[in-house]
């Protein structure tokens, strides 16, 4: 299906050149592919890509599931025919989405949920469906679904991605079936040498039994030093068979191309011509400029006088720095195609090198030149000394940047994420502060409240309600208590207050430093010591240590802030054990509030004695759940809306209807329980 010819090795190097025969043509090796992403090179046309014999153009998977979708490609017979391409495509699997859209990604064995960044919609993205989208897309190259995590990750999450990368890997080649497309698995394993050879080992044997093509070098360019990634792909390259081509995915600069080269590495993506191209960045003869700076208002000469692309044969620098300020799209344009002209030419040098038995002294000097920066123009002044950057890591917790643009805490060793998905201030008002009504119960004045917030996590929930409360002057009492076991995320996102907005406010500080007082005053080994933020008519605690352990000895709550990690991290929190043990420690009447609207956490609630109700939507969830414990003064069961029989006939229909902390001995006891409960007496 693809075969591969080694023409020439050069000398004192691992650096080899020759071609790749495809379903569209031949390749000479090494290659660099332009990235298509959508089915277009940004800025270039078809024409222009011609003119650059650029051999072969990457298209990405998931991009085209999303729009136009896989019936258009079925119907047209394929994409080299609806863009009138006639060379080789290669096809990513939308395995780097899956990374890059985690915030808005439910990941399990099976595949992948992911909330689009169209319109919100979801898609599925499982190694079957990735492989139908590239059997209809009709690509010379397919590239199995994989897991790309940061390349920096602990041992632990990197050991678990690379098994499932080979667990779907061998999904993707069951899928692929009879098709002539070639068929390349993906390498993972972070940056840990252990690691990298045992996937390496696994995919070749699974490639020998049902015929992998050639074999991809993922999960680099994430994160890790250029060492790291130097040393991974020499390492991970000199694994993978001599008669296969070999993939270095989403790298990188010119320089790294090199590297990787005399690595032995034969292919390479990457967005960087076209990326850097729009913010002025040009990679020339004479080192790498930046036309943005203003040095080059007034220079006349050429952009690069050994490049004949238009851009370098008709414009000077100054117009070309004019067209970037002013961000003219042509000057995103011509630049875009002298990076592109710049990378297809390196590649072509380099295969002449190694063909010359050249390349050694090639690869030397070319270090040099591909490593300057601005050489004809005066360097910059140094910046000003900054203070050092806070730790993005802190204990089990991580900053994760959403693509959406918001931070969140992520688990390192689960990889979950606390609001992946919605904006986290914006969900801590909606589910816990408005819909308890919190706000107009104290400003009602009648007696003072007490709140539980059991997971205090990032404090986004806790800072919703003190910031409401600052806003209704002259409220009743307010006792809010937050339970956390490990308050190492809300140290981390206190040293990151540009991204944790939420945080810009006395109270949190004050709580951390009266909290570091209180743990020295108590000695080193106490774990339980608090810390105390007091305003008039409101006191902010935080009880530190296993919440199971600490509760008893707090006052009574009326409203509960119920917001641990999760089910899988947090597991004791969401058991039935749990929630009978809370039912007797809440005032009467008492409500719950959590963001979870599990089968399983709604009939534990049930099973305890808790009345359930449906809470309002959050971002993706249609619902929430509210718990209540009925009593005097409040007509609770008439506030909220509960569940009905239409929710225990939906139940019936569930696989997982009880939580794994219930025995099966057990779930016939609690069935009727939950069946016969009071609140479905006569609701439909």
């Amino acid at each position: 299906m693809l075969k591969l010819t080694i023409h020439a090795r050069a000398a004192g190097s691992r650096a080899r050149a020759g071609t790749l025969e495809t379903l569209h043509g031949a390749i000479e090796t090494p290659v660099f592919m332009p990235v298509g992403t959508r089915a277009t090179v940004r800025t270039q046309t078809l024409e222009q890509l011609l003119a650059l014999d650029a051999p072969i153009l990457l298209a990405n998977t998931y991009h085209l599931m999303v729009r136009p979708g896989r019936e258009l490609f079925e119907r047209v017979g394929g994409l080299h025919r609806w863009m009138r391409w006639p060379r080789p495509i290669l096809t990513d699997s939308g395995g780097f989405q899956l990374y890059s859209l985690a915030g808005a990604t439910t990941l399990d064995e099976h595949g992948a949920e992911v909330r689009t960044h169209r319109d919100g919609g979801k898609l599925l993205l499982t190694p079957e469906r990735s492989i139908a989208m590239q059997r209809a897309i009709g690509s010379d190259i397919m590239m199995v679904l994989d897991r790309c995590i940061d390349a920096t990750s602990p041992h632990a999450h990197a050991r678990a991605a690379m098994e499932l990368t080979h667990r779907w890997a061998a999904r993707s080649l069951a899928a692929r079936g009879d098709s002539p497309q070639a068929l390349f698995a993906i390498v993972q394993g972070a940056c840990y040498p252990d690691l990298r050879r045992a996937s390496a080992a696994a995919l070749v044997e699974m490639g020998e039994i049902g015929g992998f093509d050639g074999y991809a070098i993922g999960g680099l360019a994430v994160g890790e030093s250029r060492a790291a990634r130097e040393d991974t792909t020499e390492l991970t390259a000199a694994l993978l068979p001599e008669d296969r081509p070999r993939y270095l995915m989403g790298v990188g600069t010119p320089l790294d191309l090199l590297e990787a080269v005399h690595r032995g590495v034969d292919m390479f993506d990457c967005v960087l011509p076209t990326a850097l191209a729009q913010q002025g960045v040009v990679f020339t003869s004479v080192g790498k400029l930046e036309l943005a700076r203003g040095v080059y208002k007034l220079a006349e000469e050429p952009l690069d006088p050994a490049c004949p692309c238009a851009a370098c044969a008709t414009y000077s620098r100054s117009y070309l720095h004019h067209l970037v300020k002013c961000k003219e799209p042509l000057g995103w344009q011509l630049l875009a195609t002298h990076n592109l002209r710049f990378y297809l030419h390196l590649m072509q040098e380099i295969r002449g090198h190694i063909a010359r038995g050249t390349f050694a002294a090639f690869h030397a000097e070319a270090r040099r030149a591909l490593a300057a920066v601005d050489p004809d123009n005066p360097a910059r002044p140094p910046p000003p000394p900054r203070r050092p950057r806070e730790p993005r890591a802190r204990g089990a917790f991580a900053v994760h940047a959403s693509p959406r643009g918001f931070a969140s805490i992520q688990h390192v060793s689960s990889g979950e994420i606390m609001h992946s998905v919605n904006e986290p201030d914006v969900e801590a008002h909606r589910v816990y502060v408005a819909q308890s009504a919190l706000i107009a119960r104290a400003l009602a004045g009648e007696r003072p409240l007490v709140v539980w917030d059991v997971g205090l996590g990032a404090a986004h929930n806790a800072m919703a309600l003190v910031r409401a409360l600052d806003a209704a002057p002259g409220h009743a009492p307010v006792q809010l208590i937050s339970f956390e076991r490990d308050l190492d995320a809300f140290r981390l996102a206190l040293a990151h207050q540009k991204e944790f907005a939420h945080l810009r406010h006395a109270a949190p500080h004050i709580l951390a430093a009266s909290r570091a007082a209180a743990a020295g005053t108590a000695g080193a080994t106490s774990g339980a010591a608090g810390g105390t933020y007091r305003r008039e008519g409101l006191t902010w605690t935080v009880s530190e240590g296993d919440f199971l352990e600490t509760f008893a000895a707090q006052p009574a709550p009326d409203v509960v802030f119920w917001d641990p990690f999760s089910t899988k991290v947090d597991g004791p929190l969401w058991s039935l054990a749990t929630f009978r043990r809370l039912l007797g420690a809440l005032a009467a009447p008492a409500e719950l509030f959590t963001y979870s609207a599990s089968t399983a956490v709604r009939s534990s609630l049930l099973a305890a004695g808790f009345h359930v109700a449906r809470g309002v939507p959050s971002g993706p969830k249609e619902e929430t759940t509210i718990a209540l414990r009925p009593g005097p003064g409040l007509d609770l069961l008439a506030e909220h809306p509960l569940l009905g029989r239409s929710w225990l006939e939906r139940r019936a229909r569930s696989t997982a209807r009880f939580g794994a902390d219930v025995p099966p001995e057990l779930h016939a006891e609690l069935e009727r329980a939950i069946t016969e409960h009071a609140q479905f007496a006569a609701r439909p």
